[in-house]
C-alpha cells in the first residue's frame, strides 16, 4: 500500500515470522526504547493514549482508555491477548500469528510494561493450527534470548506469557467468556459490572486486548502516538487490516489507513466482483454486522463513523462481497445455523431464539415456508437483542434484520414459490 504501513511495511516470506527476519525489519525497537531509553510504564499509555488507537476486536473501544481503567496500585494484573478469532469472514489476526507473531509478542510485553502485568496470557482460537506452531515458536525463540522471562534487558522488568489453546467456542471471543475458559471453567459470559479492568482473570484486575491492537502498539512506541494519530480518519485513527472474500477476484488481507472507501478496497484493489458480475451486496465487518446493498456502498469509507451512517458497523473487518445472483435466503440459512450452533446456551432468548430462526428458513429452504414466517423472523430478534448476557444475541438478530429489511422480496418469493428467485443463477 501507499503510504504508513504497520503489518506491510516489509516482504512477506517463509521465514517472516521468525526472530531474525523480525528483527532485520526492527523488531523488539519498541520494547528497547520503553525499557533502556528512560520510558516509564506511564509514559506507554500515555503513547498508546495519544494515538487514539481502537480496540480492533469488534467492539472499537481505545485501547489507552481501556488501560486507564486498570488500578496500577494492586498486586496482582493480568493481561489477557484475545487470539480466539472466530467470526465469520474475519482472518487478519490468523496472518498476523502466522506471519508476524514476534509483533504480536512485543505488543503484549509493552502492553505487559504499561500495567506492570507479570504474567500475561495468549488464549488462542482451538481450531488454528500454524498460528499455534508459528506463535509457539516466536515465544520460544523470545524466552531463548531473553526478551520474556526474568529481568528483560538487564532491567527491573520481568514477564512471562502463557499460551491457552481454546476448544473451538465461538462465544469464547467474548472477553468475559475467554477469562472463564482460561480459568479453566465453562465458556459462559459474565455479568456486568464488575468489568474485567477491576475484577477479571482470578478475580483480578485484567486487561483483554485484541491480537491487531496489542501488534499496532510497537509501531506506536517507536514512532510516537501523534505520528499514529495523524494517519486516517481524526475520531477513528490509523491503519486496519480487511479481510475481503466472497465473490471477488482478489481475495486477501488488506492494509490500509481509516477513512479509505469501501467501494474503492472492494473495486480497485480486489480487482472488483468475480467474473465481471454486478455487486450486489456487501458484509462491512464480519457476519455479524449489518448488510448493505451495493447502492448503500457509493459514499462509504472504512471508518466507524461513516459505517454508522450507512447503518452498518466496522466489526472486526472482514469484508464479505456478494454477487448479483446470490440467494440471499440460502445465504442468511448459513448464518443463523452458525450462531445457534455457537449460542453457548446460558440466556433463554438466545438459546431459543437463535434455533427459531434456524429453524424458520430451514424449513423455507425446504419449500415448506408459510404465511406468517418473515413476520416472526422480525419479531423473534426484538426478544433477543439487549436481553442476553453478551453480544452473541445481537450478532445472530442483525443479520436477520438487515436481511430481511433490505431484501425482503426475495424471502416473499420464496416462501410463495417454494423455491429462490435467483434459481439458476450463482449459488450462495
Amino acid at each position: 500500500m501507499r503510504g504508513t504501513s504497520i503489518f506491510f511495511s516489509h516482504t512477506v516470506t517463509n521465514q517472516s515470522h521468525t526472530l531474525h527476519e523480525y528483527r532485520t525489519r526492527g523488531g523488539y525497537g519498541g520494547l528497547t526504547r520503553a525499557l533502556t531509553g528512560g520510558m516509564q510504564p506511564a509514559d506507554v499509555e500515555k503513547e498508546v493514549m495519544a494515538s487514539g488507537l481502537q480496540g480492533r476486536g469488534g467492539a472499537g473501544f481505545p485501547v489507552g482508555t481501556k488501560w486507564s481503567f486498570v488500578n496500577k496500585k494492586s498486586p496482582v494484573i493480568y493481561l489477557a491477548c484475545n487470539a480466539d478469532e472466530g467470526e465469520p469472514g474475519t482472518f487478519k489476526d490468523r496472518w498476523i500469528l502466522e506471519h508476524s507473531p514476534h509483533q504480536l509478542i512485543e505488543g503484549v510485553l509493552l502492553a505487559s510494561y504499561a500495567l506492570g502485568v507479570r504474567h500475561a496470557f495468549i488464549y488462542i482460537r482451538g481450531e488454528f493450527d500454524l498460528p499455534l506452531r508459528r506463535l509457539q515458536g516466536a515465544l520460544d525463540e523470545a524466552r531463548h534470548a531473553g526478551l520474556v522471562g526474568e529481568r528483560i534487558f538487564g532491567t527491573e522488568f520481568s514477564c512471562d506469557i502463557v499460551i491457552h489453546r481454546g476448544a473451538g467456542a465461538y462465544v469464547c471471543g467474548e472477553e468475559s467468556s475467554l477469562l472463564n475458559s482460561l480459568e479453566g471453567r465453562k465458556g459462559f459470559p459474565r455479568n456486568k459490572p464488575p468489568f474485567p479492568a477491576v475484577k477479571g482473570l482470578y478475580q483480578r484486575p485484567t486487561v483483554v486486548n485484541n491480537v491487531e491492537s496489542l501488534a499496532t502498539v510497537p509501531w506506536i512506541i517507536v514512532n510516537g502516538g501523534a505520528a499514529y494519530a495523524a494517519i486516517g480518519v481524526k475520531k477513528n485513527p490509523g491503519t486496519r487490516l480487511f479481510g475481503i472474500s466472497g465473490h471477488v477476484e482478489r481475495p486477501g488481507l488488506y492494509e490500509r489507513p481509516t477513512g479509505y472507501p469501501l467501494k474503492k478496497i472492494i473495486e480497485v484493489d480486489a480487482g472488483g466482483v468475480l467474473g465481471g458480475r454486478r455487486l450486489k451486496a456487501v458484509i462491512p465487518g464480519g457476519s455479524s454486522t449489518p448488510i448493505l446493498t451495493a447502492a448503500e456502498i457509493v459514499n462509504v469509507t472504512l471508518d466507524v463513523e461513516s459505517m454508522v451512517r450507512a447503518g452498518s458497523m466496522m466489526g472486526s473487518g472482514g469484508i464479505i462481497v456478494i454477487a448479483e445472483g446470490t440467494c440471499m435466503v440460502r445465504l442468511l440459512q448459513v448464518l443463523t445455523r452458525f450462531y445457534a450452533h455457537e449460542s453457548c446456551g446460558q440466556c433463554t432468548p438466545c438459546r431459543e431464539g437463535t434455533d427459531w430462526m434456524n429453524r424458520i428458513l430451514e424449513r423455507i429452504l425446504a419449500g415448506r415456508g408459510v404465511a406468517g414466517d418473515l413476520a416472526a423472523l422480525r419479531a423473534i430478534p426484538a426478544g433477543i437483542m439487549g436481553n442476553t448476557v453478551c453480544a452473541l444475541g445481537d450478532a445472530a438478530s442483525m443479520p436477520v434484520l438487515s436481511f430481511i429489511k433490505k431484501f425482503g422480496a426475495e424471502f416473499d418469493y420464496f416462501v410463495e414459490h417454494g423455491r429462490s428467485m435467483n434459481a439458476g443463477r450463482l449459488a450462495a
